[in-house]
């Protein structure tokens, strides 16, 4: 049976030693540290840097990461590849692992019909036993899905097996089309890395699969909410809207930059090293701006958690 896949499920971002090689040791303190600040689980996904590994390091990740995960909470494995058949070696492993789902997007290198992403799909779900995330990436890579897709998937293999992780936008009101569309039924995560969590919230996600950097807030911010506390919602929320706002201004290489910069300064990485190319680098005055704003949050979470009873 497989685990159940809800709450915050932060996506482990892939840290690197500065030769270029995984950053294992540095990998498992970090999951330790997350599951001590409360998560539900863990995933890999785009920011993982999952395109940028070979296809062996990609399958060692999973199945490492399965391991640190101990069973602690859900395991999620990123399997979206350009062809259905590096998807199910992919999809395959995780199911090897002992991970309780797997999570795909679409090919990125073409525009798919419906019908070729239909068959993506499908393929995944009659060859793996392991619920399957449709993650739409299209905010910052690759193009959206259909809803007219996604109900006939949710219709075809039911709510326990086809989940969501819608990111195109508008993020707010496509989660409340899917959540219309499908009577209620579909089961989804956002994942903006906060920055649309209490919209979406409100409009019945089931998770949030943030990035690593803050999670500890975020998982303050997803208990305000599931307690209602209108206080502690926003007294979280607004700074870290504000730091995810900076994060995204230069898309998914942005956000990397940005997270695994935070990550050191925090001291739960020794090194903010991405795979190569780049599109864009963290300069000195976007830092300090991220900096002011982490110590907004910081406070933030410190006077939530004072004030808790």
């Amino acid at each position: 049976m497989t685990r159940s896949i809800r709450g915050v499920l932060p996506i482990a971002p892939t840290p690197f030693q500065d030769t270029g090689e995984i950053d294992y040791p540095g990998l498992e303190r970090l999951v330790n540290w997350a599951y001590s600040q409360g998560i539900d689980g863990l995933c890999t996904g785009m920011v993982s840097e999952l395109l940028r590994l070979t296809g062996s390091e990609r399958i060692e990740l999973t199945h490492r990461l399965a391991e640190m995960n101990a069973g602690r909470g859900a395991m999620v494995a990123s399997v979206g590849a350009e062809s259905v058949n590096q998807a199910v070696v992919f999809a395959d492993e995780a199911l090897r692992a002992g991970c309780d789902a797997i999570m795909a997007i679409p090919p990125v290198s073409l525009s798919l019909p419906d019908g070729e992403l239909e068959h993506y799909y499908r393929c995944l779900a009659d060859r793996i036993p392991l619920p399957l995330i449709v993650q739409d990436a299209s905010g910052y890579v690759g193009r959206p899905i259909s809803l007219d897709l996604c109900v006939r998937l949710l219709d075809a293999y039911g709510p326990d097996k086809i989940l969501f992780k819608p990111e195109a936008a508008p993020t707010g009101p496509n989660v409340s089309t899917l959540r219309d569309r499908s009577h209620g039924r579909a089961r989804i995560f956002e994942g903006s890395g906060g920055i649309c969590l209490v919209d979406s919230y409100r409009r019945g996600i089931c998770g949030s699969m943030p990035g690593m950097e803050a999670v500890d807030a975020v998982v303050a911010l997803w208990q305000a909410l599931e307690r209602g506390d209108e206080s502690a919602t926003y007294r979280l929320y607004l700074p870290l809207c504000a730091l995810v706002a900076l994060q995204c201004q230069a898309g998914l290489d942005g956000f990397l930059a940005i997270e695994k910069y935070l990550l050191v300064r925090r001291g739960l990485l020794p090194s903010a090293h991405r795979r190569r190319p780049h599109t864009w680098e963290l300069d000195r005055e976007t830092a300090a701006e991220v900096d002011r704003l982490w110590e907004h949050l910081r406070c933030a979470a410190a006077a939530v958690k004072q004030s808790e009873p």
